[in-house]
């Protein structure tokens, strides 16, 4: 079995909960099955649409009014790119580091809680992909594909040569495509518990997606777009067209993930949508690509906004991993 060398660098953290090493097929517990069929009837279409895990948190609050940490002063503007105006935020100073939010998300949905820790090292730039958040629509579908020319002419815009992605959920997705078209783009990408083939979680997984309603969409994420956006037609609007790419979802291929050259991180949590198995064998593609599996699910990890924890301690997000990651010599070169 292969442990990555980054989990090794903080095994307090990335243990799995099924032993003492990292064994994502010592995960595939009948635990976890019957948890996943459980969440399959409580949680949305999560518009990722990736069924993030909705949180009942014990003391009622709602997670989308607590304040982010610590936040820093930062700039937003609108840029247009092809054809439509797309919302960015500027934090800090730095390498410039692109974050790419989850399906059915805003930037501080997916990235709220971590943001304040990566803008202490870098230039980061939040963006809200088409149809999400404060960024116009098209009269077109939302594909991976053109999320990928929208932020790739976002960079021309901006006068940015070359970034780090992080990427979260369908963002990772997102910045995996980036990766294949546009190379030269990129120094390093993260890709957080992304799925890029049908076969990579459970089958009710899918017919979930197919059957799945407005209604069943996490309140957090509703919330959140209407605080930016108060156009409740919209947030219907960006939940059908998320629905959309989901049942209508396509494999990444081999020979595209082979065809990635530079350094990639695949980070998942052991109970996420995607199986442990899947990410593995995803990293197996992707050339000298690094692994890292923490507890938990869907974006817990990062504190995204539905799986974020009372009390949460940032100390247990994975930014020293992704640092870590960030700042190694790039072996290819």
């Amino acid at each position: 079995m292969r442990v990555s060398p980054l989990c090794q660098a903080n095994p307090s953290t990335c243990q799995s909960r099924c032993g003492d090493h990292f064994n994502p097929f010592m995960c595939r517990s009948n635990k976890i099955i019957k948890q996943f069929l459980i969440i399959t009837v409580i949680v949305c279409t999560n518009l990722v649409l990736q069924a993030c895990f909705s949180l009942k948190t014990n003391t009622g609050k709602n997670m989308a009014d607590q304040p982010i940490p610590d936040m820093v002063p930062f700039k937003k503007d609108y840029s247009e790119v092809n054809d439509i105006q797309m919302y960015y935020e500027i934090y800090g100073q730095g390498k410039p580091m692109v974050l790419i939010h989850g399906g059915g998300s805003t930037i501080e949905t997916s990235f709220g809680r971590i943001l304040p820790l990566l803008s202490k090292n870098h230039q980061v730039i939040g963006v809200e992909l088409q149809a999400h958040g404060r960024t116009d629509d098209r009269n077109t579908g939302i594909s991976f594909e053109q999320d990928a020319d929208d932020i790739a002419m976002l960079l021309n815009n901006l006068g940015i040569d070359k970034a780090d992605f992080l990427g979260f959920s369908n963002g990772g997705n997102t910045a995996l495509k980036i990766a294949i078209k546009y190379p030269h783009l990129c120094r390093k990408v993260i890709a957080c518990s992304v799925l890029l083939k049908r076969e990579g979680t459970f089958p009710q997984f899918w017919e979930f997606m197919k059957n799945g309603t407005f209604e069943q969409m996490p309140q957090l994420y509703k919330d959140a777009f209407l605080k930016v956006n108060p156009d409740s037609s919209k947030l219907m609007n960006m939940y059908q067209k998320c629905a959309d790419r989901m049942i209508n979802f396509e494999d990444f291929t081999d020979h595209e993930l082979r065809s990635i050259s530079i350094p990639v991180l695949l980070i998942n949590g052991d109970s996420d949508v995607a199986t442990s198995e899947h990410i593995v064998a995803m990293s197996k593609l992707i050339s000298g690509s690094r692994l890292a599996i923490f507890p938990g699910g869907h974006g817990e990890y990062i504190g995204e906004i539905t799986t974020l924890r009372p009390n949460f301690n940032p100390d247990e997000f994975c930014i020293p991993i992704i640092e870590k990651f960030l700042n190694e010599p790039d072996a290819s070169k």
